[in-house]
């Protein structure tokens, strides 16, 4: 293993997405610069009588469907990945499996890691894959299985369907992946922390190469019923698209969502000695802790403030050279306010060089995919130099329009990117800042 070192850095190389607004990372990111919505009526479950009844589902989306040319992870001759899972696997594993493993695949087919294959030891790539709540769907499902049929009807796939670190699991199956494996759980903070944690551990030493993001699939009667009792969802069931509206005066709650992200990280010198396209590179990482409450932001967003500073002193970089801030931004009363007062705070000084937007606005809050859905939308605008828009922003709330932010209402905005910051947080108080600059 080689010693760490301070001069490993880490390169971006692959992405991959399943989500509301698209089935890959180019037609979601195409989706969110036009500002297309992916917010519908529910269809997964009837949810008549509940008082959200509007969610981000993914629609039209086949596990089993070949989604990239043959892969060869274990070498040529051998048999090929072209597809998430065989029907057989659909029936074993959980909603947030396929589209985890649907984006794991996509990402590590456009890394071009494949083509080089027969040189990279498989012990020096790993694997951090995390989820927020993970199989609920199949659990519900199952307890009513065994309520209703008994002992004997239980499914013996329920485990491999419900357990977390499953997708983390397949994904090393299916690619040879045999470096340290994981599946972080952070609630909607996950897939910052499954970045960040990633990032470190290459910087270490302890992997070349790591797949990173996060999925989630929770769209059912017992997750949508309990957030809506928290009052915690946009009640706005007569217009889908126009629900989730961060910032907006008239906000009144986050739209649930599911999908999945997943980024190749690759060490820097590994990535540019075998030719690899590099979207940019992951400077910083930031987490911190609350300590306050279990559900909402700290007074004036004091942890989520820290997050920032440290993923931008670990990146040693200056907050003026930032120009776009992907924000977590959900569309909650109190959380977008706190969270955008804690930017302008960290970024004083910066307000006619900074753009600030909530791709959620489009997708609903993918949970723990939401993190890296941030991060996507962060790197790619340095890539393309397009900073996606908050959509629904039609009336700016006035304390947000105190702060001089600008939250880049309506449109998607061109622009070169040098540098950029993509947050996420979670319940429980959990924070996770992200720096990516151009390489």
């Amino acid at each position: 293993m080689p010693a760490s070192s301070p001069t490993r850095r880490v390169a971006i190389t692959g992405l991959g997405a399943v989500t509301p607004v698209g089935l890959t990372a180019p037609d979601t990111w195409s989706a969110l610069i036009a500002g297309k919505s992916g917010i519908g009526l529910i269809t997964r479950f009837d949810a008549t009588g509940c008082t959200a009844r509007i969610a981000g589902e993914v629609r039209g989306y086949d596990p089993t469907a070949e989604r990239v040319t043959a892969l060869y992870p274990r070498g040529a001759g051998t048999e090929p990945v072209t597809a998430a899972m065989s029907a057989k696997e659909v029936r074993k594993l959980g909603r947030f499996s396929h589209l985890g493993l649907g984006a794991a695949l996509e990402a590590y087919a456009d890394s071009g890691l494949d083509s080089v294959r027969d040189r990279l030891p498989a012990e020096r790539i790993g694997v951090n894959l995390g989820v927020g709540l993970g199989g609920l769907p199949e659990i519900v499902a199952t307890h009513e299985t065994w309520r209703v049929g008994g002992f004997r009807k239980i499914s013996p796939f329920f485990i491999l369907q419900a357990a977390p670190n499953i997708l983390a699991g397949q994904v090393a199956i299916l690619l040879n992946c045999r470096g340290a494996n994981f599946s972080t759980a952070s609630a909607c903070a996950t897939s910052g922390h499954t970045l960040g944690e990633s990032a470190r551990a290459i910087r270490r030493g302890d992997a070349d190469v790591m797949l990173a993001g996060g999925a989630e699939a929770v769209i059912t009667p017992i997750a949508v019923g309990a957030f809506a009792q928290m009052k915690a969802l946009s009640t706005r069931n007569d217009a889908p698209q126009k629900a989730s509206r961060p910032y907006d005066l008239d906000r009144d709650g986050f739209v649930v969502g599911e999908g999945a992200v997943v980024f190749v990280l690759e060490e820097m010198e590994h990535a540019r000695r075998r030719g690899a396209r590099i979207y940019a590179e992951l400077l910083g990482y930031g987490a911190t802790a609350d300590a306050c409450h279990l559900s909402s932001l700290a007074p004036e967003a004091e942890g989520s403030r820290r997050s920032m500073q440290l993923a931008l002193d670990d990146a040693g970089l200056e907050a003026g050279r930032v120009g776009y801030v992907s924000a977590h931004a959900t569309s909650t009363p109190s959380g977008d306010g706190e969270e955008a007062a804690a930017i302008a705070s960290v970024f004083a000084g910066s307000g006619d060089r900074l753009h600030v937007s909530a791709v959620k606005s489009m997708t609903g809050h993918l949970l723990g995919a939401a993190g890296a859905l941030g991060a996507l939308a962060a790197v790619l605008a340095i890539d393309r130099g397009v900073i996606p828009p908050t959509i629904n922003l039609d009336s700016l709330d006035p304390a947000c329009a105190a702060l001089g932010l600008n939250f880049t209402a309506g449109a998607a905005v061109t622009k070169a990117v040098e540098a950029s910051l993509a947050n996420s947080f979670g319940f429980g108080g959990t924070n996770a800042s992200l720096v990516f600059r151009r390489a």
